[in-house]
């Protein structure tokens, strides 16, 4: 989009070129009304050209909600894996009545496309922050699935690139775009619910395990690209288990239950407390369970327990007056009881990404930052990792926002980065 904008030239420029061409003979012309934005339809100078980077299910997912926005033009996808290119083709050429999305294996090749505007990335969790940083140099916007890095370090390198480079980032945290999220927050705000004392993130128990599954033959390269599919990650064996999504709990590949969910609801509570641009200052391990102080005064609790079954990535907060809490159902539990009255009826569930990806699509085209921006994305991230290092540890630490560092623990600060694997690097 960005790039054809400045080198289009008007419909009666053209009718007049056209013309002079034809030595002034009026000839007849037809121009296809959806070429024009007629009938509805938006000009192809006016939509966002987009690609796609490992979209497996939740990927596929994401691709499904943006191919309904009329201002999307989606062309090509890259993947390690052949059976994961070829579903995208299919669910991409099937909206469009062609064959026209091109597959890729490598990112550089896609990459390398000045057509193209946009990408949007799902892929493990291994490859987020490096596909992401690799699209912004070349001057692509990014719509990027969660968990957007896998240490402290790689958060921050995250979104000083994306401020670097002026691109457009938003992560996957959809929540942040869903109705009944947005209201709790917006409620805190309002002072209904008095001092905000204590905010609660809905986690799973955060543990990954060191072991490696039974090497298995290697498929060809072009089945799957196993060194392309590890990318940043440490060498180990091929086991097809990892590339059907079973990665999930593996330390190589996975930052932990905290940062699965708590890059959702760690990202929630953030906002609540309008601490966007900060952490906590203490993490103490209690069980699986890590509980957390902001410099303000309130306490962040990352619990997988005690919770009310509003749904998934379930998010509470306490006020002096008051407390909410609310799910992925959409339903809302408050207190005092004088407040439910105020409550709407929420349907959506949050784990639909329509909104956030319109969102995203907006800020694209007015170039101002959306819900879920890089630097959001990178201070509750920087939580996440924070307190897991914390419960890896099983000690308490303090922490200085303002250096990304433990104070007085060397160890949790060389736990803040892990090595990359060449030729990879940030």
């Amino acid at each position: 989009m960005k790039k054809r904008l400045k080198t289009r030239i008007g419909r009666r420029q053209f009718l007049r070129q056209s013309l002079a061409t034809a030595g002034g003979l009026t000839l007849p012309l037809y121009i296809r009304p959806s070429a024009l934005g007629l009938q509805g339809r938006v000009a192809p100078s006016e939509r966002i050209v987009v690609g796609g980077f490992g979209l497996g299910p939740r990927g596929q997912e994401d691709l499904r909600n943006m191919l309904e926005e009329p201002d999307v033009q989606f062309v090509a996808i890259c993947d390690a894996q052949r059976e994961r290119r070829e579903q995208v083709k299919q669910i991409v050429d099937r909206k469009y009545g062609n064959s026209d999305c091109v597959m890729y294996r490598h990112p550089f090749e896609l990459l390398a496309r000045e057509d193209i505007d946009a990408v949007l990335i799902a892929t493990g969790d291994r490859w987020h922050t490096l596909a992401s940083i690799l699209a912004a140099r070349a001057g692509k916007d990014v719509y990027c699935e969660k968990p957007c890095s896998m240490t402290i370090a790689e958060s921050r390198a995250l979104a000083e690139t994306f401020r670097r480079y002026g691109r457009i980032y938003q992560a996957g945290t959809q929540r942040r775009n869903i109705g009944n999220f947005i209201f709790a927050v917006q409620l805190v705000w309002s002072g209904k619910l008095g001092a905000l004392k204590t905010v609660h993130a809905n986690t799973l128990p955060p543990a990954t395990t060191h072991e490696w599954l039974p090497e298995e033959p290697l498929p060809p390269k072009e089945e799957v690209d196993w060194d392309l599919w590890l990318g940043p990650a440490p060498w180990r064996p091929y086991n097809s288990r990892y590339v059907r999504g079973g990665w999930r709990g593996f330390f190589d590949f996975h930052g932990g239950g905290i940062l699965e969910w708590g890059s959702h609801t760690v990202d929630l509570c953030q906002w609540a407390n309008k601490a966007d641009n900060t952490a906590p200052i203490e993490y103490e391990p209690v069980g699986n369970h890590v509980h957390a102080l902001y410099a303000n005064g309130v306490r962040l609790v990352m619990r997988d327990t005690g919770w009310l079954g509003l749904g998934t990535c379930s998010v509470r907060f306490e006020g002096e007056e008051g407390w909410i809490e609310t799910g992925d159902t959409g339903r809302i539990v408050v207190w005092p009881e004088s407040l439910r009255g105020e409550v709407p009826v929420f349907t959506e569930p949050g784990t639909a990404p329509r909104r956030h990806i319109r969102d995203f699509l907006n800020c694209v085209k007015t170039r101002s930052q959306p819900a879920a921006n890089a630097d959001v994305a990178c201070q509750s991230h920087i939580a996440c990792h924070a307190a897991y290092i914390a419960w890896q540890l099983g000690r308490k630490l303090r922490f200085d926002p303002a250096k990304d560092e433990f104070i007085g623990d060397d160890e949790a600060n060389r736990m803040r980065s892990r090595a990359i694997r060449e030729p990879w690097h940030i």
